[in-house]
């Protein structure tokens, strides 16, 4: 059996696994590594989970999304519908600054814009949207607000690494400049790789994180 197709069936065995999906309209396809998804689930937040669980799974190099939404007619709303039920959403998360973020809907798509102090905020919001009724998709737009660059950032950042017990950071290179991180080197799966830009930006000070980190299982 080659990789490629025992990486296929892991990733279906996955999507079997997770409850917060139905994979039974999911087509899954793998080449050297790179899975790409295809089909269609009935909510932008099946469609987020599908992709999590994807990339849950060792082996994987790279995704690609190509997931379609299709709400059911009781799920449907119109856009302004939509927006109010957003607005209050994100009002409602006390993580989220929402004085701070405008909100745009067109055609089932919700557009998040404005300028938050750290990249948890920014997270939030998006989190606190991707759950409703009726959102066929998100467009994070909202950008972190410059900081002055904090001194010991880079230190920061490589001791969060270290501390994360399932995160390989021996092969990890960070560079800091003016609060833009980069990250270069390689992990071994897709999860860590993801787990190293998130604390990265959780570091004071970091307004860009560039992730250069190759999967290498």
């Amino acid at each position: 059996m080659s990789t490629d197709t025992q990486l296929r069936n892991d990733i279906e065995a996955e999507f079997d696994y997770d409850p917060r999906f139905d994979s039974r309209q999911i087509g899954v396809a793998v080449k050297n590594g790179i899975v790409s998804l295809t089909g269609y689930v009935g909510s932008y937040a099946e469609r987020r989970a599908a992709e999590e669980a994807a990339q849950s799974v060792a082996g994987v190099k790279a995704l690609a999304n190509d997931i379609a939404i299709e709400l059911p007619s009781s799920l449907k709303r119109t856009d302004a519908e939509i927006a109010e039920i957003a607005v209050a959403a994100l009002k409602s998360n006390v993580s989220v600054p929402a004085n701070d973020i405008r909100l745009i809907v067109h055609e089932g798509w919700l557009t998040l814009e404005g300028q938050v102090r750290m990249w948890y905020q920014k997270n939030a919001a998006e989190f606190a949207v991707a759950g409703l009724h009726g959102v066929k998709g998100i467009r994070n737009n909202i950008t972190i607000r410059s900081q002055a660059s904090v001194a010991n950032v880079q230190t920061q950042i490589e001791n969060a690494f270290r501390r994360r017990a399932q995160l390989d950071a021996k092969n990890i290179r960070v560079k800091t400049t003016d609060g833009t991180v980069t990250l270069d080197g390689e992990v071994p799966t897709w999860q860590e790789r993801q787990q190293a830009e998130n604390a990265a930006w959780l570091a004071a000070g970091v307004s860009k994180v560039v992730d250069n980190l190759s999967v290498r299982p």
